[in-house]
């Protein structure tokens, strides 16, 4: 049995195959996700699992580089924003690395979201609660 955190065998498995510069989303329940994108939809019901709980548990296993999310995401839902930059910066902190944070418009970010290994659904009813996260490298 797996050791660390993340125990869900999909989004390992999605992990496991990345290299530097691949990516992969998570997003709130409304995000409309591509045909040719891999789906691990994690959605049980409004709010379950959190963008935040599957965030930080992706990040226990994914070494990233780089972060993107939707502009909007700052004055629409400034509460979630919030937790997530302090989330991001504790992890910069634990890990003593920088993760870069780009801000693009929602229609750019869901034309990104065509190039991302994959996207794990939550069950965030939060608008704007998506990010893509870039893969760094461990050495």
């Amino acid at each position: 049995m797996k050791k660390t955190k993340l125990i869900n065998s999909n989004i390992s498995y999605m992990i496991s195959k990345m290299g530097h510069k691949d990516t992969l989303t998570i997003a709130d329940s409304g995000l409309p996700i591509p045909n040719d994108v891999d789906r691990i939809d994690l959605a049980l019901q409004k709010g379950i699992p959190s963008f935040m709980d599957c965030f930080k548990s992706v990040m226990s296993e994914l070494k990233v580089e780089e972060v993107i999310i939707a502009s909007e995401m700052e004055k629409i839902s400034p509460e979630l924003y919030e937790e997530l930059m302090k989330e991001i910066e504790n992890i910069k902190d634990e890990e003593n690395c920088d993760i870069k944070i780009t801000r693009v418009n929602h229609e750019e970010f869901k034309e990104i979201t065509k190039d991302t290994k994959a996207v794990i659904r939550s069950g965030e009813f939060t608008p704007f609660a998506n990010i893509i996260l870039k893969s760094g490298v461990v050495f």
